[in-house]
């Protein structure tokens, strides 16, 4: 049996045949039915989507018709290869894991491992999809997951670039086909160029990597009018600078001068701040442990290059430093960094050693420094891991010296970026309602200064969430499709940033109720940055309001250990205690939402949560206490108005023993 998704639909029977399904809709049913492997596609989505205006049910009549001819090709019985198996609400197809390029793409891809990375690179044949006919209205259906496995194989190639041991290998042919593909189905692909211009430089064609620059250059201002990222300025810098050094020292007297065109990076568009990291320092004789500090560092040049405001120094730029003995305020005027992250690897017995440092480039200040230890044995399998538990503590250090930095500025000096900061700045580090309006019109400063501003407006979005769900709306109307407006402006201008999508799939899910949006934005988000601890808070969140909450304190935790320092850990704790209160753990629900009111006293959702808690665990004095807190805080919060601060829960059990713990707490009617 095999199933090809990528670079078209091709189903191969057991027999060595090819599928062929009655009609191109039922076709794509049985790939939407792959996409959403073992836990399936809920039907009324696949009916509304496959068979839209057609009436329910009509549509779900059709849906089963072709559910029929699928099952015609894979019959159910005990010893079936494939099979597809569901419910009244549900449809999945299971099969093995290794029956269908898209699975066993994802498995090598989220495995790191070189080998699984080759693999899946040759498995990318093409875009998902591509070459099949799609109805219109059914393209939108599938865009999310297109856009997803492109994502995916630009991470893909990016990291198989910048990992090449040697001229001629496996690594090489295989990231040299993927983006030779990838260029040729989307001409702006600009990791594949980056990824082809390493792979030249590599072979030692400098000459061939400088065309290769040009060629991007040409396709992206004749497609998007726009110039590269500063990535690939910032490699071809490094390229220019490499070739200058061994034209010296190989030809210091001829006459020939190279003259070598001049890379400068454009200036950013929001003064973003820039970070490098430098290499390692290796404190042993070990090479094993050379090569380790330095795939310590590419990871973390990669996880950190996936947060859009920052501008990543380009690691082939930074390791022209090593082995040197270099002062950090130098480093940064030369490489145009804000910030450089420095590190040691030692090795101590059985066990390693990281140590790592966060430095203001422009004074020499530290501001954050930490250390990591491993035991031999494990520490190559979680190598990534410490790199996201590195970049998890760079982040928030850095938006605070961000924030800082603003606030020094004059005034009459402030762009949108420094608004945006200073709004940042008050909304997450404090819950009131003169803050909530402060902020809001901070980041609508920032937005009129840059109306393409995507944060601005996702953050000025989040505003009117944390008012609904404090109970300060005044005109919930009117209100609410503001909030509506500036989500729907954040996600549009903020496709490929994962923090505009995570803040905007969260309002429209909690504001404007629409729960199937705000999953597909926080799932592309994730798949943009799966370091970005927002995004797996807020899919904490939205797996709650799904009826998951397993899944939903599993994505809490992995948003507590990405950012231990983040200004809105609360957020995540309470969404933990949350998750356990639809479970009906309600000792654990009161355990997480009190932790997060010793961070944010104020915090009406967790005094809720925790009241609702308790009374359901039979402790009323507590209940009532924290009911008295909760009134105090929101005098007008009725149990006849509880409706307007509600999550979207799916599951109406959610919502009813939510609403009789607060009536058991002693919330008035």
């Amino acid at each position: 049996m095999r199933i090809r998704l990528l670079g078209g639909l091709e189903v191969i029977s057991l027999e060595g045949q090819p599928v062929r399904f009655a009609t191109r809709k039922t076709a794509l049913l049985f790939a939407a039915l792959v996409l959403g492997g073992r836990r399936g596609q809920r039907r009324e989505q696949l009916s509304e989507a496959f068979w839209p205006g057609r009436g329910d049910a009509q549509s779900r009549n059709s849906l089963r018709q072709a559910l029929v001819d699928i099952r015609r090709w894979f019959p159910t019985s005990s010893d079936a290869a494939i099979s597809v198996e569901g419910d009244q609400d549900a449809v999945s197809l299971i099969a093995g894991l290794d029956e269908a390029d898209t699975w066993i793409f994802d498995r090598k891809f989220e495995g790191g491992l070189t080998a699984d990375l080759v693999l899946a690179a040759d498995l990318y044949r093409g875009d998902l999809l591509a070459g099949e006919a799609i109805p219109d209205g059914l393209d939108e259906w599938f865009a999310p997951y297109q856009s997803r496995y492109q994502r995916k194989a630009w991470q893909l190639v990016e990291r198989l670039s910048l990992a090449l041991p040697a001229p001629g290998v496996a690594e090489e042919t295989a990231c040299e086909g993927l983006a030779e593909r990838l260029v040729a189905s989307d001409p702006t692909a600009e990791a594949a160029y980056r990824a082809l211009i390493r792979i030249h430089a590599h072979r030692g064609h400098e000459n061939a990597a400088f065309r290769q620059f040009e060629v991007c250059r040409a396709a992206l201002k004749k497609h998007l009018d726009a110039q590269p990222e500063a990535q690939t300025y910032a490699l071809m810098a490094s390229l220019q600078s490499r070739e200058r050094t061994a034209y010296q020292q190989s030809a210091p007297g001829s006459d020939i001068a190279l003259q070598p065109q001049v890379f400068s990076t454009p200036a950013s568009q929001h003064d973003q701040p820039s970070v490098a990291v430098m290499a390692f320092q290796n404190l042993g004789s070990d090479t094993e442990q050379e090569y380790f500090a330095d795939g310590i560092v590419e990871d973390i040049v990669t996880a950190l290059a996936h947060f859009r405001h920052l501008f990543v120094i380009a690691r082939n730029s930074s390791f022209t430093y090593k082995g040197r003995a270099v002062d950090v305020k130098q480093v940064g005027r030369e490489l145009g960094a804000r910030y450089v992250v420095e590190g040691s690897v030692r090795r101590e017995g059985d066990r390693l050693r990281i140590s790592c440092q966060l430095i203001d480039a422009s004074t020499g200040a530290h501001l954050w420094a930490d250390r990591f230890d491993r035991t031999l044995a494990e520490v190559f399998d979680l190598q990534d891991q410490i790199a996201s538990s590195i970049v998890g503590a760079i982040t928030p250090k850095v938006e605070q010296a961000e924030i800082e930095r603003a606030k020094r500025k004059p005034t009459d000096s402030l762009e949108a970026y420094d608004y945006y900061l200073r709004g940042l700045a008050i909304f997450d580090r404090t819950i009131s309602r003169q803050a909530t309006n402060d902020a809001l019109r901070l980041f609508k400063e920032a937005i009129a200064r840059d109306p393409e501003f995507a944060l601005a407006y996702a953050r000025a979005a989040r505003c009117y969430a944390t008012r609904k769900s404090n109970g300060w709306m005044i005109d919930r109307t009117e209100e609410i499709a503001e909030a509506t407006r500036l989500t729907t402006r954040a996600v549009d201008l903020g496709r490929e940033d994962a923090m505009a999508l995570s803040f905007g799939g969260f309002v429209l899910g909690y504001v404007s109720g629409n729960l199937e949006e705000s999953v597909a934005y926080i799932d592309q988000a994730l798949v943009l940055n799966p370091n970005l601890a927002a995004a797996w808070g807020y899919s904490s969140w939205v797996n709650i309001c799904l009826g998951e909450p397993d899944k939903a304190v599993e994505h809490a935790a992995r948003a507590l250990r990405l950012s231990p320092l983040d200004p809105r850990l609360f957020s995540w704790k309470f969404c933990t205690g949350l998750a356990y209160f639809c479970a009906g753990h309600y000792d654990d629900a009161v355990l997480w939402t009190e932790k997060a009111l010793r961070h944010q006293p104020n915090y009406a959702s967790s005094l809720r949560v925790a009241a609702a808690s308790h009374a359901l665990a039979g402790r009323l004095e507590k209940a009532h206490e924290m009911v008295a807190r909760l009134c105090e805080f929101d005098p007008t919060l009725r149990l006849s108005n509880l409706a307007d601060v509600l999550p979207p829960f799916r599951r109406l059990d959610d919502r009813n023993r939510y609403i009789e713990g607060l009536r058991r707490a002693g919330l008035p009617e």
